[in-house]
């Protein structure tokens, strides 16, 4: 048995049996980061000390009847997160040096549960990339064909979960950066409803968009990290207040009575023929389980690439105000002046995709462009949540390819900007409304890339997404395939 391999419930299982330690677990996973990582780059930091250190804990706490769900359980954790003591870089050279002097929340609930911290992922620069191609460090490959990209910005924590480099890894999606990726190294992705999980302590890129999830092995492990990292924190001014749900209850058989929409945008031209056939045949299996399929309509959906190119980079310009050399991270110590210390900092801190979108958000909101650019998209944005508030009156889930393509080839769309923007077409709108989405392995295409079923739910409706996502995958082996490294 190969313990890199196990999900998190299986690991759970058998740490509780005393049949592996979590040192031994552990240990299997960094000697699998040897064995791989050389050829994937999934991570930017490895805490392997400190992770052996935490394991043995974990061993004194199983032994004394005080294991939970992830006791002694190594996780990912993607390096927009703060972590104290442990690096925190966003993918940037501006913070390559950056160690923050406390944790996220999220990192404090998955210690506080005792799981065990393994390193911090690859990502695309301040989570701005759809390919873990515009990392300051190095780009991270698909584990299924090392010559293409593992999706973003979440690359680094979906491929180490492909590649068994961890057991389950934690990503951000603030435009489909947890479903991209999850959808093209064949993992189960996830992007709960915006203000379920606090953001306190993730490095901010668009501040109404963004939102923590998890990554994992199989829709039971995704349910399980959900009830770990839910819940209510005063530290966030966007978190809701309402009480968190056992997510795993909702993993029951049966879909009957379930209705489910086909948004007929989704399925228009210039989506690849193997990601419609494997949607298609997705959705019939779905049918067979029990459930009702009825067909919608999202009239916005086109504007909604537009929408997020306007509102997300506006949000970056301001949140990346603070990257300035005054205060921390990294600072050109050539400049004779303020104003160009500045510049120079930024110039060379800054890699191009990030400067790009300042560029273009910090003219969205320029005085005499801020009604018409900023402003109107933010009434676009409206209409767009209103089309699923309106689809889902009739509909308990909507399913949907995650992306227009299976993985292309690293270096295809880094000359050409808009066509890395466009492949996120899927993923945006339901960023845009704050809505809960996941990404389940559906299929592989003729070159045998993996291909994600996206299922959507209304705000807060996780239970009903999780079964739906569970039922399709007890019903199809999908899950259970794996890339041969």
């Amino acid at each position: 048995m190969e313990l890199c391999r196990l999900t998190i419930h299986e690991a759970h299982e058998l740490l509780m049996q005393g049949e592996i330690t979590s040192v031994e677990l552990t240990s299997a996973v960094f000697d699998r980061i040897e064995e791989v990582e050389d050829r994937v780059g999934a991570y930017i930091t490895l805490v392997k000390d400190r992770a052996m250190t935490d394991a043995a804990d974990a061993v004194e706490m199983i032994r004394h009847g005080n294991g939970g769900p992830l006791t002694g359980i190594p996780l990912a954790i993607k390096d927009v997160l703060c972590t104290e003591g442990i690096r925190t870089t966003c993918g940037s050279k501006i913070l390559e040096n950056f160690t923050p002097g406390y944790s996220s929340s999220i990192v404090k609930r998955l210690k506080g549960a005792h799981a065990v911290i393994i390193g911090k992922t690859n990502m695309d620069e301040f989570a701005m990339g759809s390919s873990t191609e515009h990392s300051a460090f190095m780009p991270t490959r698909n584990p299924w064909d090392l010559s293409r990209i593992p999706g973003g910005s979440s690359g680094g924590s979906a491929a180490a979960v492909a590649a068994d480099e961890c057991i389950g890894a934690i990503g951000t999606d603030t435009g489909g950066s947890i479903r991209q990726p999850a959808c093209h190294c064949g993992v189960v992705g996830m992007k709960p409803t915006y203000g379920l999980v606090s953001r306190f302590g993730l490095v901010a890129f668009a501040s109404s968009l963004d939102q923590i999830g998890p990554i994992t092995k199989d829709v039971t492990d995704c349910a399980m990290l959900m009830n770990a990292i839910c819940g209510y924190d005063p530290n966030d001014s966007t978190s809701v207040p309402r009480e968190v749900p056992d997510y795993t209850k909702a993993l029951e058989p049966g879909l009957e009575s379930l209705v489910i929409g086909i948004p007929k945008e989704y399925f228009a031209e210039g989506l690849d023929e193997d990601v419609a056939q494997a949607v298609y045949a997705a959705i019939k299996v779905i049918e067979d389980l029990g459930a009702t399929r009825k067909p919608v309509s999202l009239s916005h959906t086109e504007y909604a690439v537009a929408v997020y190119y306007l509102i997300a980079p506006a949000e970056a310009s301001s949140n990346l105000a603070r990257y300035d050399g005054v205060r921390y991270g990294f600072r050109d110590k050539g400049a004779d002046a303020l104003i160009q210390m500045y510049r120079d900092t930024r110039s060379k801190g800054f890699g191009p995709e990030v400067q790009r979108r300042i560029i273009i958000g910090t003219y969205a909101l320029s005085a005499g462009y801020y009604d018409a650019y900023y402003g109107k998209a933010s009434q676009v944005r409206t209409l767009i949540m209103q089309d699923f508030n309106q689809v889902f009156e009739t509909c308990d889930v909507l399913l949907a390819p995650v992306a227009p393509t299976p993985a292309f080839k690293l270096g295809e769309k880094l000359d050409d900007p808009l066509a890395m923007y466009l492949s996120d077409i899927f993923t945006l709108p339901s960023s845009l409304a704050g809505i809960a989405g996941v990404s389940v392995p559906c299929g592989l295409s003729k070159d045998g890339l993996p291909i994600g079923l996206q299922v959507l739910s209304k705000p807060f409706d996780e239970e009903k997404l999780l079964k739906v996502a569970y039922n399709f995958e007890q019903a199809t082996n999908f899950h259970t395939q794996r890339p041969n490294l």
